[in-house]
C-alpha cells in the first residue's frame, strides 16, 4: 500500500507542496490536519481509543477522529471521510476554528500541524473499526476536563492540546 502525502502549508494554510506522512512527522514539517469533536444531546464527546497495533500512540484516548486532508479534499469532505472510515458513522460536520500547534511523541515522531477543529452531533452507538480503533465511550466534556488533570497518561499527545483549544471556543462561544 502506498504512504499519504500530506498537505504541506504555510502559517495562513495555504498549500506549498505535498509530503509523505511519516516524512511529515520525521522531519517535524507543517502540515494540515483536522480533528473532530462529535457530541450527542446530553453534551458529552465520544471519545475513542486508538487501536493496540497503532505505531505511535496505541490504547491511549484520543477525539472522536483526527487525520490528514487528501490533496483537493475539502476540510468538510475530510472529516467526513475519516469518520465514516474510523467509527462507521456519519453526521454534518462545521469547522469551527484552525490553530498551529506542535507536539513530540517518544518515538522521535512530531506532529507540526495546522489543524481544522471541527463538530457534529450523534446519539447512537458508531460502528467502530478495530483496524483504527479499540474501545469508545461518551464523556461530559467537563469530565474529560478533569480527567485529563488526573490522569494525563491515558490521552494523546495531540488531543490535551487540541482539547484545551475546544473547550475554551465553547466557553468564548454559542454553537
Amino acid at each position: 500500500m502506498e504512504e499519504e502525502n500530506v498537505i504541506l502549508v504555510n502559517p495562513n494554510d495555504e498549500q506549498i507542496g505535498l509530503m509523505p506522512k511519516m516524512e511529515a512527522h520525521e522531519k517535524a514539517v507543517l502540515h494540515r490536519a483536522f480533528s473532530v469533536f462529535v457530541l450527542n444531546d446530553k453534551n458529552e464527546v465520544m471519545l475513542q481509543q486508538r487501536a493496540h497495533h497503532k505505531y505511535h500512540s496505541p490504547l491511549l484516548w484520543t477525539n472522536t477522529c483526527c487525520s490528514h486532508q487528501r490533496d483537493g479534499e475539502t476540510n468538510l469532505q475530510a472529516g467526513n471521510r475519516r469518520l465514516y472510515e474510523e467509527m462507521g458513522f456519519g453526521t454534518e460536520l462545521k469547522e469551527l476554528f484552525h490553530f498551529i500547534y506542535k507536539a513530540p511523541f517518544d518515538n522521535g515522531l512530531t506532529e507540526h500541524e495546522l489543524d481544522h477543529v471541527m463538530i457534529g452531533y450523534y446519539n447512537e452507538e458508531p460502528k467502530i473499526n478495530s483496524e483504527e480503533v479499540e474501545n469508545w465511550k461518551w464523556m461530559s466534556i467537563e469530565d474529560v476536563q478533569k480527567d485529563m488533570q488526573i490522569h494525563p497518561e491515558v490521552y494523546t499527545v495531540w488531543f490535551k492540546i487540541i482539547f484545551d483549544q475546544f473547550y475554551h471556543y465553547l466557553e468564548e462561544h454559542k454553537i
